[in-house]
């Protein structure tokens, strides 16, 4: 197909295939029909230079819908549950225990839903809205359903989600709470994705990580969007992400080029570093093998969120990295459930299992002298530790319990305060 042209200007010329480059209109699409490479919005970024500066979003609201010139979008009835920038802190007490100055912490536990979701199902919707759909469905590891669920409750629609059937107990009610239909499958997610896929071909559905996936994963750019405008249009030295499906990683990284070929940064030398969890790592395997493409794997670890096998967008991810001049890396469970009470008592944010890996990478990288103690740092925390309770409940302290008088609680005080002597 050739190029879509309009005779006004446009801000995206089109779907563009990753692979081989072959162009498809703006339509709920997303395998190219002749290499099936996965299919991205292609913009035009000589007219983007005419509308977006760093006033025009400045202006804007209080959300990621302050980038919307920079999103796949064309009309105003844009989805807003309020998601998007969240908190950039100074993450003080964390920086001195891991000998960091300048860390930063970008809390999206702080969005509607509890996590970063929030920001590409945001756009999903509000793209499957504008294709006329009355039902929006994913396949899910739990945060993803989550958002999915609260978004189709706000604006009315059908809602289908689709999970493995063993999933956290506080991601099955943080999707039911909401009333969609919740399908449990007896599988792993990469099985529960591909019943999706053959569903999605079928019921003429919009599945947001599907056949909607090119807009939804847009929504990830404005993580990298907010961290430069946050930061005071400046691009960190740093920034460590966690990888499922890869895809996270990978739009951040387009986000911060896309915000130096346009101008609004002048420097571009952040190193973009992936975290995954030992049990399912296949892209920091590929990475540390050296290879083009990503063997999957079958999934063994308490990071539900990050456990994709066999992940979309791996080889992708691995571009990034190494064209950033970043690094993957791996941790065990034992050392994110370290991780997360590290995030925690340090800095008051309880983050769910795939925070604690990527606050456990974040120490590796620093302890194998990859990041400078000067160097300006940020950790993506995507997700609520409300959600995973049970990776560390029985790895916290317990309440002390005592008799309903001042006594009891000085005889205990007491025992307390010699035991710390």
């Amino acid at each position: 197909m050739g190029c879509i042209k309009e005779d006004t200007p446009r801000k995206m010329r089109g779907l563009k295939c990753r692979e081989c480059g072959a162009y498809y209109p703006l339509e709920a699409l997303h395998v190219c029909e002749f290499c099936f490479g996965p299919l991205e919005v292609d913009y035009d970024y000589d007219y983007l230079r005419t509308i977006v500066s760093r006033q025009s979003i400045e202006s804007g609201p209080p959300s990621l819908w302050r980038y919307k010139d920079l999103l796949p979008v064309e009309g105003e009835n844009l989805v807003n549950l309020g998601a998007g920038f969240t908190p950039l802190i100074k993450a003080e007490r964390l920086g001195k225990r891991l000998g960091l100055r300048n860390l930063f912490i970008k809390n999206d536990t702080a969005n509607p839903t509890w996590s970063f979701k929030d920001r590409v199902v945001s756009v999903a919707v509000t793209k499957a809205i504008e294709f006329g759909f009355d039902t929006v469905a994913c396949a899910s590891t739990g945060n993803l359903g989550n958002s999915v669920a609260a978004h189709a409750a706000h604006t009315g629609l059908r809602c289908f989600i689709f999970i493995p059937a063993d999933l956290e107990l506080g991601k099955v009610i943080g999707s039911l709470i909401y009333n969609p239909t919740l399908v449990a499958v007896k599988g792993n997610y990469d099985e529960v994705n591909r019943l999706c896929a053959e569903i999605a071909s079928t019921m003429g559905w919009g599945f947001v990580n599907i056949n909607l996936r090119p807009y939804y994963a847009e929504g990830s750019k404005t993580l990298g969007f907010e961290v430069v405008e946050q930061l005071g249009w400046k691009a960190p030295d740093h920034i460590v992400v966690p990888m499922a499906s890869g895809s996270l990683l990978t739009k951040v990284w387009k986000a911060l080029k896309e915000l130096h070929r346009l101008g609004l940064i002048d420097e571009l030398h952040t190193k973009v570093h992936g975290a995954q969890p030992e049990g399912c790592s296949p892209i920091v395997r590929a990475f540390k093998e050296n290879a083009e493409f990503v063997r999957p794997v079958k999934p063994n670890t308490i990071v539900k969120s990050l456990a994709i096998g066999n992940p979309a967008d791996g080889i992708y991810a691995l571009q990034a990295m190494r064209e950033s001049g970043g690094v993957a890396e791996a941790v065990t469970d034992d050392e994110v459930i370290e991780g997360i009470k590290l995030l925690a008592e340090t800095e008051g944010i309880f983050t769910e299992t795939a925070g604690g890996v990527t606050v456990a990478v974040l120490k590796k990288l620093v302890e194998q002298g990859i990041i400078g103690s000067d160097e300006t740092v940020v950790a993506l925390i995507t997700g609520c530790g409300l959600k995973t309770q049970e990776a560390v409940s029985d790895r916290i302290a317990q309440p002390i319990v005592i008799e309903p008088n001042l006594r009891a609680f000085q005889e205990r005080f007491a025992s307390l305060t010699a035991a710390t002597r």
